[in-house]
């Protein structure tokens, strides 16, 4: 069956770092984008990162621009997100994600079950 496993999640001070990974099983992760999204108490779920199959480009939402970094290892089945100089605003329990495209231009999406995020002094 289909997984994804995050890891990496805790508790870090303001300006600390955290590398979350996401492990991933039962599809074809080399040809599915991947991303992170993230959702904090009474917030929707939001997009944070986004790598597409081929590797040839990212995307990162605003708040996170020049702080947070996406990666992919096709050969190992993991993405992961390395997260620099940590905020309180932050905080959230962090998703891995996957979208994978199916005949007739089906996508399907899976999701992991979260690893929290916690930023604060």
């Amino acid at each position: 069956q289909v997984q994804l496993v995050e890891s990496g999640g805790g508790l870090v001070q303001p300006g600390g770092s955290l590398r979350l990974s996401c492990a991933a099983s039962g599809f074809t992760f080399s040809s599915s984008a991947m991303s992170w999204y993230r959702q904090a108490p009474g917030k929707e779920r939001e997009l944070v990162a986004l790598i597409p199959s081929d590797d040839s480009s990212t995307y990162y939402a605003d708040s996170v621009k020049g702080r947070f970094t996406i990666s992919r290892d096709n050969a190992k089945n993991t993405v992961d997100l390395q997260m620099n100089s940590l905020k309180p605003e932050d905080t959230a329990v962090y998703y891995c994600n996957a979208v994978q495209r199916r005949r007739g231009n089906v996508r399907v999406s899976y999701w992991g079950q979260g690893t929290q995020v916690t930023v604060s002094s």
